[in-house]
Order: C-alpha cells, then sequence, then structure tokens
C-alpha cells in the first residue's frame, strides 16, 4: 500500500484531519507510527463507539501500531460510578475489544496516570487554560455540564496529558473530542508534544436529531450484546423519515459501519415493489433513498441483517468468556 493509498483509507469517513500536511508528513517519515483512542467504560460498547473502532481497524490496516486506551480515572472524574463498578466495567470492555478482534495494545488510564510527570503535565495544562475553554470542551463530553464539577474540568487536560504519555502520533475521536483536542494543540509547546487529530463522525441518537446515538437512554442505539430480536426491535422503531438525508441515523449506520465491511450491499424486496436492490457504495444508495426509490422499511430490514453479521459473532465469543 503506497501513501496516497494509506491516505485514501485514512480519510475515508473522516469528518477532518487537523492537519491533511502533518499526516501526510508522518506517512513519508514513520515506519510505524502510533494511533489511540481512548473510551470511558461505561455501559456495553454500542454502534456510535464502533464508528472509532473501525477507523482504528483501518489505521491498523495502513501499518499502524493501534493502542487503546480503557480511561478508568476519567469515567470516575466524570461521576460514571465508584471504583468496583468501573473496574468491573474495564473487564467488560477487554473482553469485547477481544471479542471484536482488533489488533491493539490496551492500555489502563490508572496505571501511567498517577504518575509525577504526567500530574505536572497536567498542572502545567491547568496554568495556560481558562476554565471557560475546560467548560466548552466538555459540553459533548461530560455527564450533567449544568452542573459541572471541578473533576470534569480536570478530565479534558489529563485527555491531553494521555496524548504526550502514551507516546501517540495521532488521537483519534468523534467529534465530540474537538475542542478538547484543540487545547492539545494550542497547548503543544506548554508540554512540549504535538500531534494529529483524527475526527469522525457522529451517529445520530435511533430516536431521532438532537442528540448522538447512547445506550443511556432506552432506544437511542445497539449495543454489541444486543440480541437479534433486540436489533430488529430498535431498528424498526428508528427515525428514518422518507427521503430525508440530515441526521438519518439508519443512513449513518449504513455509511459508517455497514459499507466498511461490504462490497456490494444487497437490498432484498418481493419483485412486486421492485425486486432486489445492489448498490456498490453508500453514494449509490443514498441518490436512491433521496429519489424515494429505497422505502425507509426496506433499508431498515437490511440495516438489520447486516448489523446482525457483524454483532452476532461479537455476542458469540463473548457468551464463551
Amino acid at each position: 500500500m503506497n501513501i496516497s493509498e494509506k491516505l485514501e483509507l485514512i480519510k475515508r469517513n473522516v469528518s477532518e484531519i487537523i492537519t491533511d500536511e502533518e499526516i501526510i508528513n508522518l506517512l513519508k517519515k514513520s515506519k510505524k507510527p502510533v494511533v489511540y483512542c481512548g473510551y470511558e467504560p461505561n455501559g456495553a460498547l454500542h454502534l456510535g463507539h464502533f464508528v472509532t473502532i473501525i477507523k482504528l481497524i483501518d489505521f491498523a490496516k495502513t501499518g499502524f501500531k493501534v493502542k487503546v486506551l480503557l480511561a478508568d480515572v476519567h469515567a470516575m472524574l466524570n461521576r460514571k460510578g465508584e471504583e468496583d463498578k468501573i473496574k468491573k466495567e474495564v473487564e467488560n470492555w477487554r473482553k469485547t475489544i477481544n471479542a471484536i478482534g482488533i489488533k491493539a495494545e490496551i492500555v489502563l488510564g490508572s496505571d501511567f496516570q498517577f504518575k509525577k510527570e504526567y500530574q505536572l503535565d497536567v498542572m502545567k495544562l491547568a496554568q495556560h487554560s481558562s476554565i471557560n475553554r475546560g467548560l466548552r470542551s466538555m459540553q459533548e463530553i461530560a455527564r450533567d455540564i449544568e452542573n459541572a464539577t471541578i473533576s470534569q474540568l480536570w478530565y479534558p487536560l489529563m485527555q491531553v496529558a494521555d496524548i504526550k504519555h502514551l507516546g501517540v502520533d495521532v488521537a483519534l475521536g468523534g467529534m465530540e473530542q474537538r475542542k478538547v483536542h484543540m487545547i492539545g494543540k494550542d497547548s503543544a509547546k506548554t508540554i512540549d508534544y504535538n500531534f494529529i487529530a483524527v475526527h469522525t463522525p457522529l451517529i445520530t441518537s435511533l430516536k431521532g436529531p438532537g442528540q448522538k446515538m447512547s445506550k443511556s437512554a432506552e432506544g437511542s442505539g445497539i449495543s454489541v450484546v444486543d440480541s437479534y430480536d433486540e436489533i430488529k426491535k430498535t431498528i424498526n422503531i428508528a427515525y428514518c423519515p422518507q427521503g430525508e438525508i440530515k441526521d438519518n441515523p439508519i443512513l449513518q449506520i449504513t455509511k459508517l459501519i455497514i459499507f466498511p465491511k461490504v462490497n456490494v450491499l444487497k437490498i432484498e424486496r418481493a419483485a412486486k415493489f421492485g425486486g432486489k436492490l445492489f448498490f456498490k457504495n453508500y453514494d449509490e444508495l443514498e441518490k436512491s433513498y433521496a429519489s424515494g426509490k429505497l422505502h425507509p422499511m426496506d433499508l431498515k430490514n437490511c440495516v438489520v441483517e447486516e448489523l446482525e453479521k457483524i454483532i452476532a459473532p461479537i455476542r458469540k465469543k463473548l457468551s464463551k468468556i
């Protein structure tokens, strides 16, 4: 795979890279660059997480070493539970990541975040970051941001310090992580470390526009431990207005999760409704949907079957652990 091919795969389904020039230089100069993504171990991994998981797999295909941070200390700071609960969630996430089969080094935040050098970097960042900027960076991440605690302001500074102390070249995250990453980019001289930020789109809540996908609200998302019947029930009642492209979570799932896994997407329809449809890429499917040629229920039925193909092997492996 040459540099152009690597860049094409890295940029697939990515909202932005900060910056393109930096990542091209990295691909030219480094034989084994490092990418990481961090996850708060809180509840089952869901399709929203799967967007970055698939992108980590893309990075691995281009020769990157992949690190996955299970951010147990961050989960505590963000009020996601007491220590015992978070420890159980960490083990569940370890098992899930292994079941997915991604080749990654799994790192626990508490294994390095209490070291003196790390905490000194967090303190340096605190000296150079305003409270208002810290609050803005957490608006899409923090639990109960209207009543934010000081611990939740410490969170983004630790996230920046993570990048340095994990020794990564690329920090990957959804668009909700952008403000945190920009604190890091703007503070490169403060902690003497720079990196490239890569951001993926967010999947809209299955209930409709206004929120990102989550499993904390019933009917909002789908997890990798949901049964076939649960997947079908959730998808069947999901927001998917006919002909509407914007903020359509079913189309987003098709683009960000299903198409990276298939060469051709087949949609089964009865002959009286026009028969089978075949799409070589997402753009073809979107045009068909926007024109009204593809009905929401036909799309939903297809998405249910394709998601089951992806989730069933993970669910099966987890059931044996």
